[in-house]
C-alpha cells in the first residue's frame, strides 16, 4: 500500500514506503499510539506482518483493529505486557516469535517522560520507575529478542528510539534523559555483541514528534523550565516533526537496504539516512554518528 510524500525541509520528492518489509515479522512496542503506531502502520505499508505491544490492554486492541482496518486482517496481532518486567517481555517476545512465524525485527518505541523538575526536588521513587521502563525495559526486550533471533539463526535488526537528553543536556527531565542517553550506549554496545549473530542494533532519535508526552510538560509549567516550556509550545504550534517520517526512518533500518548499518544514532529528521547505504564503507571505518568524549585536539586545541 503507497504512502503519501512527508511535507520536510529537504525532503521533497522524497516518497514513504521505498523499504520493503514483505513476509518480514515486526515487534513494535508502544505500538497503540504516537510513533509506535506510525511504525506499526508504515511496516504494514511496507509488506511486514506487525505484533503491537503496549501496558493498557483497550487502547491496544483499539489500534490493532484500526490497522487491520486499514492494511487487512490477519497481519496485526495485539499484545498487552509491561516492557520494564522480564515476566512480561519474555512471554511476549515468545508470542510474537508464535504469532509472526518468527521475529525478523523490532522497533522499541515504549517509554514514559517520568517526573519533571528540578533534580532537587522530584520523587526518587518516580525517577527511579523511569529509568526501569524507558532503560531497564529497553535492555530486557532487546536481551530477549536478541535470544530469540540468536537461536532461529536468522539474524535481524532492532531499532531502539533514543531522543531528548540523548545527545544534550535535558535540565528538569534527567529520569528520561539519562535512559535515552543510555539507551544510545545500549545500542552501541549491543551492536558489537549482536554482530556475530547477523543481528544489526541501531538507535532512532524521532526529533520533536508531537505526541501525548508534550502534554504533559504542559501541564507541568514552570516545573519544565521557562525555555523548554516554551519551546514546546512553539513546536507545537508548528505542528512539529510530522510522525510519519520517525516511522520511515525506523522501516528503512529495518529493511535490507540498511545492511551494514550497524550502532549509530540516526536522527530522523536531520540526518540523511536515506543516503546512508551509498556512504556505508565511510560508516563502517569510522565514529560517525555514535556517541564520544570530546578532548581538545578535537576543537583545534594543543593541550593535554
Amino acid at each position: 500500500m503507497a504512502a503519501a510524500p512527508v511535507e520536510w525541509p529537504g525532503l521533497a520528492g522524497l516518497e514513504l514506503g521505498r523499504a520493503d518489509l514483505s513476509g518480514r515479522g515486526i515487534l513494535i512496542t508502544g505500538g497503540s499510539h504516537g510513533i509506535g503506531y506510525a511504525c506499526a502502520s508504515e511496516a504494514l505499508a511496507a509488506g511486514a506482518r506487525v505484533v503491537i505491544a503496549a501496558r493498557s490492554r483497550g487502547p491496544l486492541e483499539a489500534a490493532a483493529a484500526r490497522l487491520s482496518e486499514t492494511y487487512g486482517g490477519g497481519r496485526v496481532h495485539a499484545v498487552a505486557a509491561d516492557v520494564g518486567r522480564e515476566s512480561d517481555v519474555e512471554a511476549l517476545v515468545g508470542e510474537a516469535a508464535d504469532v509472526l512465524s518468527g521475529i525478523d525485527g523490532l522497533v522499541h518505541a515504549a517509554a514514559v517522560l517520568g517526573p519533571i523538575g528540578p533534580a532537587l526536588d522530584v520523587d526518587p521513587a518516580e525517577w527511579f520507575e523511569t529509568v526501569r521502563i524507558d532503560l531497564f525495559g529497553t535492555f530486557l526486550v532487546a536481551r530477549a529478542i536478541g535470544r530469540s533471533l540468536r537461536a532461529s539463526g536468522r539474524g535481524g535488526r532492532l531499532v531502539l528510539l533514543s531522543g531528548g537528553g540523548a545527545t544534550s543536556p535535558f535540565p528538569n527531565y534527567t529520569a528520561y534523559a539519562c535512559s535515552k542517553a543510555a539507551v544510545v550506549r545500549l545500542v552501541e554496545t549491543l551492536a558489537l555483541e549482536f554482530e556475530a549473530y547477523g543481528i544489526a542494533v541501531n538507535a532512532l532519535a524521532p526529533g520533536f514528534v508531537a505526541t501525548r508526552m508534550h502534554a504533559e510538560t504542559l501541564n507541568a509549567g514552570e516545573r519544565a523550565g521557562a525555555e523548554y516550556l516554551e519551546r514546546t509550545r512553539r513546536e507545537l504550534e508548528a505542528g512539529g516533526v510530522p510522525v510519519e517520517l520517525p516511522a520511515r526512518a525506523a522501516v528503512f533500518l529495518l529493511s535490507d537496504r540498511a545492511e551494514g548499518i550497524n550502532g549509530r544514532l540516526v536522527s530522523a529528521p536531520w540526518d540523511r539516512w536515506w543516503e546512508w547505504p551509498e556512504r556505508r564503507h565511510e560508516l563502517e571505518r569510522g565514529d560517525l554518528f555514535t556517541l564520544r568524549r570530546i578532548v581538545p585536539r578535537d576543537r583545534g586545541q594543543g593541550w593535554q
